[in-house]
């Protein structure tokens, strides 16, 4: 049964904010009492599941307003690299790309993102605890709703170790008011349990194989791999340096080699040109979900919840010129010159008009109208002309991204293999519409493993800017990327003065942790330089 056609218990919700750090002061905590009432059936045990495809780590990605962008695009706002025309209004966006940033003067957003991980974590591990005692439920079902809980617990733990660094690592639910002052956990700690429970994850048997579309829109055993692969990757760079290349490398494969994913191709006419209105790039815009290409996407449905990125593909100047059917539109998420400069502008065609992105538009009169480089990926073209109601789905992990990490950890770990080169050709090749592939194979081939790497990471900077990979890529690997036409190098980043003028410090690596919540919990120690 698709997700769209299930709804979350409100009760459910109830009980899973009542753990947000200003209710655990009731003397006797209501969500311990409202336990008692749940899980008695197997329908409750799947509505407490249900509940985390939307909460904690997916609500990086849920629009929190159309001036502020999503969260995740706060991150990418740090690395200087991206643009939102109210950054006036909107002070958080300011000063993170002024890199000015502090545990008071951000304290709302900070917090924001910090509950809302930790009400995702809260969730996950209440199915977790009680899934197992849920009468009706057969041993098969049982794995599935714990393996689901085990992954989005893991997700959200990913995304609070890489921006806040250590944090605290909490496993059970809260079942009273000692247990709510919870001091930090070490990365290593809190990355060797995202592991242990991406492992319980994609144990055999626990989740079905294939794509989200064909699983009713939930995850599969290659979701949590490429998840996985993720995680040894970033596990692989700063701040921990393990070499876990050759893990990732190994989670890589497992969903190339499962077969149930492939890059979407461009349309070609009869002389062997892409059209391009029929390019992948077009594909993906207007496709509302492409199983072969979404290892993990999050769903969007109207009536349930409206797909908000059409809004970010104009600027708010055009607003009464395009006809947008939404009261609000604006540029939240505009790549700065010096990103996207980094394509090659004649044979990169995500660089051409109308595929990436945008720069004008023809009025019903005929008139052009001229704006600044807009993601046109994100147009739905009736919600943003008609009904204001976009039903797409969010990519948040391609298969390109699993093409790419591969290359990356078998070049770490097994050198510039003809494997690592096929799967960064796969990639390129697409984009470099007018090159032969095996041209691009042989200029891949004759690479040493650091020249190799920095092409896999160009390549992940300009596929995956959609993604909003591009900050945490920065950080993990503590280099910073700069250059024009397709030609860039990658310069230290501490040190490194960003497109706002602003000097990258260590400190900038980590988020501050909120002035509330450390008011809140007297265990928490700020991150240094704040």
């Amino acid at each position: 049964m698709a997700m769209k056609t299930l709804r979350i218990l409100g009760f459910l919700s109830f009980v899973l904010f009542t753990v947000s750090c200003s209710d655990f002061l009731e003397e006797e905590p209501r969500d311990q009492l409202s336990v008692d009432q749940f899980f008695t059936e197997p329908g409750q045990a799947q509505s407490a599941v249900n509940f985390l495809y939307q909460n904690g780590a997916p609500q990086m990605y849920i629009s929190q307003g159309v001036f502020s962008g999503a969260r995740i695009m706060y991150l990418q706002y740090l690395s200087g690299f991206f643009d939102n025309e109210f950054n006036g209004q909107e002070r958080q966006v300011d000063l993170a790309q002024q890199l000015a940033i502090s545990p008071t003067e951000i304290d709302a957003t900070l917090n924001g993102i910090w509950a809302s991980l930790y009400v995702g974590i809260s969730g996950a591990n209440l199915a977790i605890a009680n899934i197992p005692d849920t009468p009706g439920l057969s041993e098969a079902e049982r794995s599935d709703l714990l393996a689901q809980a085990s992954f989005f617990r893991a997700f959200a733990y990913f995304y609070l170790v890489r921006m806040f660094g250590d944090v605290p690592l909490i496993l059970e639910p809260v079942g009273s008011v000692d247990e709510i002052f919870v001091a930090r956990a070490p990365v290593s700690e809190v990355y060797a349990q995202i592991v242990a429970d991406l492992n319980i994850a994609i144990a055999a048997g626990s989740l079905p194989s294939g794509t989200m579309v064909d699983n009713g829109f939930r995850i599969t055993t290659e979701t949590a791999q490429m998840l996985l692969a993720d995680v040894y990757l970033t596990m692989s760079g700063f701040p921990l340096s393990q070499d876990n290349y050759a893990n990732a490398a190994t989670a890589a494969r497992e969903v190339i080699n499962s077969g149930a994913f492939s890059l979407t191709t461009h349309d070609r006419d009869g002389d062997g040109n892409v059209i391009l209105e029929n390019s992948a790039y077009n594909k993906m815009r207007l496709a509302k979900t492409l199983a072969n290409d979404y290892i993990y996407q999050i769903e969007y449905e109207v009536g349930i919840r409206a797909f908000p990125y059409p809004q970010w593909s104009f600027p708010a100047s055009v607003s009464g010129s395009v006809g947008s059917a939404y009261a609000n539109i604006q540029n939240a998420y505009g790549p700065r010159p010096e990103l996207y400069e980094q394509y090659d502008q004649t044979l990169d065609l995500r660089a051409q008009e109308k595929q990436y992105f945008h720069t004008n538009f023809v009025t019903n009169g005929g008139d052009e109208i001229t704006f600044p480089v807009t993601p046109y990926i994100w147009l739905d073209e009736e919600p943003f002309f008609t009904t204001a109601q976009s039903s797409k789905n969010l990519r948040v992990y391609s298969y390109p991204e699993a093409l790419l990490i591969a290359a990356e950890a078998i070049a770490r770990s097994e050198g510039v293999t003809a494997e690592a080169v096929d799967y960064l050709t796969q990639v390129r090749a697409r984009a470099y519409w007018t090159t032969d592939p095996e041209t691009i194979r042989t200029e891949l081939a004759g690479l040493s493993v650091t020249g190799f790497v920095e092409e896999v990471w160009k390549e992940r900077n300009r596929e995956l800017i959609f993604d909003f990979k591009l900050w945490f890529d920065m950080v993990r690997t503590r280099l910073y990327p700069s250059g024009s036409n397709g030609e860039v190098t990658f310069f230290t980043l501490v040190g490194r003065q960003n497109t706002f003028g602003q000097i990258f410090e260590e400190r900038h690596l980590l988020l501050p942790i909120a002035d509330s919540e450390m008011q809140r919990n007297p265990e928490l120690v700020q991150n240094p330089g704040y």
